[in-house]
């Protein structure tokens, strides 16, 4: 574990009682955090949780109606300059430049912070070194996978040296082999001191790097800590996951049954019953005279948390 600052006066971002409304609805609701050097903050939560919109405050992109958002000493949006040069940002989608190369993005988007042509180019073939593009400094984006665009994004995020980098799910849409290397990158990063604020939905990619995680869910926070305490904080160490041909249209009804007794907590999702126990013996060994079932005995994880937290039920975009 990274070492911490424990005062909030050494956090590079704390905000402050947030809250957010357009029209009738409270999208950010009363939301207070803090984030200090070299640490990461995971944001998790349902679609249209808040997520974005707190991430859009932070960078003073939208101004909340209430609390209010420090970093580094400085008010946003009041000194939004002065804290945006040392803020990174890598969005939910991508905005790289089409007709620029991988190069000519770092460099026009270095000389928006005001530095000098010079300083940019003595930068960019470390920054393409880091994201593995060293070989592809004169292609243009169009010509890139979609992990090596998320690179060059993260990699443009970095020209300014920022202290906090603000990621709005930077590994979506990527094969399994580029969010390892991304989640390399971002170590490397925490290693250096930086500190990384970010929302993801993917809770091993929450487990694998984020200190501390936040909850929330209808812009409020239901939950805060290390992954690890918070499964052992709300969940039952042991989970089994029952499913087989014979639970077509029937999971619900072995939810009630007799291995009911045997678990803490049953939850149906479609075709598979989830028991959550203290003890998973027991009820493994009564399964193993259902020949007809099949079971998966596993240890509580994020997933478990996010879904007994916030619902299994699916949500739209707000």
């Amino acid at each position: 574990m990274r070492a911490r600052m424990a005062a909030m006066s050494d956090a590079f971002l704390e905000c402050h009682q947030l809250v957010k409304r357009y029209g009738e609805a409270t999208v950010v609701d009363d939301l207070s955090f803090a984030i200090h050097p070299g640490e990461c903050l995971g944001v998790i939560g349902p679609n249209g949780a808040g997520k974005t919109t707190t991430l859009r405050m932070c960078l003073g992109l939208s101004r909340p109606d209430s609390g209010h958002v420090q970093a580094f000493g400085l008010r946003m949006p009041q000194d939004a300059h002065a804290i945006k040069t040392q803020v990174g940002v890598v969005t939910q989608f991508d905005s790289l430049d089409p007709d620029f190369s991988c190069a000519e993005n770092l460099l026009v988007f270095g000389r928006y912070f005001g530095m000098k042509t010079a300083d940019i180019r003595a930068r960019i073939p470390g920054l393409l070194e880091f994201a593995a593009l060293s070989h592809k400094a004169d292609a243009k984006p169009g010509q890139l996978s979609g992990g090596m665009r998320r690179r060059l994004s993260l990699a443009r995020a970095l020209v300014n040296d920022p202290r906090l980098l603000l990621l709005d799910e930077p590994t979506t849409g990527l094969d399994p082999q580029a969010r390892h290397l991304m989640w390399e990158r971002l170590q490397q990063l925490l290693q250096q001191g930086k500190s990384i604020l970010l929302t993801t939905h993917f809770m091993d990619e929450a487990e694998r790097l984020c200190d501390r995680l936040l909850v929330i869910d209808h812009g409020r926070k239901i939950a805060e800590g290390t992954p690890r305490d918070l499964i052992a904080r709300h969940l039952e160490p042991d989970v089994v996951e029952v499913y087989g041909a014979n639970l077509d249209g029937q999971a619900q009804a072995l939810s009630t049954g007799p291995l009911r007794a045997l678990a803490s907590r049953v939850e149906v999702s479609g075709e598979t019953v989830f028991f959550y126990t203290k003890d998973a013996a027991p009820l493994m060994q009564a399964l193993a005279h259902e020949h007809t079932l099949r079971s998966l005995h596993r240890p509580a994880n994020l997933e478990d948390l996010f879904l007994k937290m916030t619902g299994r039920q699916i949500r739209e975009d707000a």
